[in-house]
């Protein structure tokens, strides 16, 4: 099981933003419906927490997260105590506790960005971060403009329908896609999960094909 729990950065400055954080997931949430085990909900303070059956959820939600850079994410991988509680902060178990540790080293100052995989088998979790770390640092770079080209590949629209849209030609729609490093993040995000996943004991290192074809849905 997978764990995300997410702190507020800096909300003395920029506002509480939890509950605005729930409403603007909601489509996210229902995306993901089927993978969601116990809500996003939050837990105290500026602290929200999801419990997720599927690692490529946590990495899709997790860099969502980043996209903002109001959030510092840890991501916890482990085993869960069952029966689960109601909601995510009246269960425990392994993933939650490590989602803790997650969350407080993503508060740290020594992470170059604030994203954090911690589980049961920790020398996955290590790997897991440093490739979160690197999509992070990529997410937190992208420009609008190839944020525009992201969002509506993932809504499906071929790079035709996407020039057609942005009254651009398909040239600028790939040129975009390619300073936004889009093919890139489709690769790399299946690697994410599967560490992810042998971090919580889950299988081993090997990356699913079918993930690789899939695309980003920030």
């Amino acid at each position: 099981m997978f764990v995300v729990t997410a702190d507020q950065r800096r909300s003395t400055e920029t506002g509480e933003r939890v509950d605005a954080l729930i409403e603007e997931l909601t489509p996210w949430s229902a995306r993901r419906e089927k993978q969601i085990v116990l809500p996003l909900e939050r837990t105290v303070g500026d602290e929200v927490q999801i419990l997720l059956s599927s690692a490529e959820a946590a990495v899709d939600l997790a860099l969502a997260l980043c996209r903002t850079e109001l959030w510092a994410v840890g991501i916890g991988a482990g085993a869960v105590e069952r029966p689960l509680g109601a909601s995510a902060r009246a269960s425990s178990g392994s993933a939650f506790i490590q989602a803790r540790y997650a969350v407080e080293r993503a508060r740290s100052r020594t992470e170059p960005v604030p994203l954090v995989v911690q589980g049961d088998h920790q020398d996955a979790a290590v790997a897991a971060t440093a490739v979160l770390q690197l999509l992070g640092g990529v997410v937190r770079r992208r420009a609008d403009t190839g944020w525009e080209v992201s969002d509506l590949t993932a809504q499906g629209l071929s790079r035709a329908q996407i020039a057609e849209k942005l009254r651009i030609t398909v040239s600028a729609v790939s040129q975009r896609a390619r300073s936004a490093m889009l093919e890139e993040e489709r690769r790399s995000r299946p690697v994410a999960a599967a560490l992810i996943s042998a971090a919580a004991g889950e299988g081993s290192w090997r990356i699913d094909p079918a993930q690789d074809q899939k695309g980003g849905h920030l």
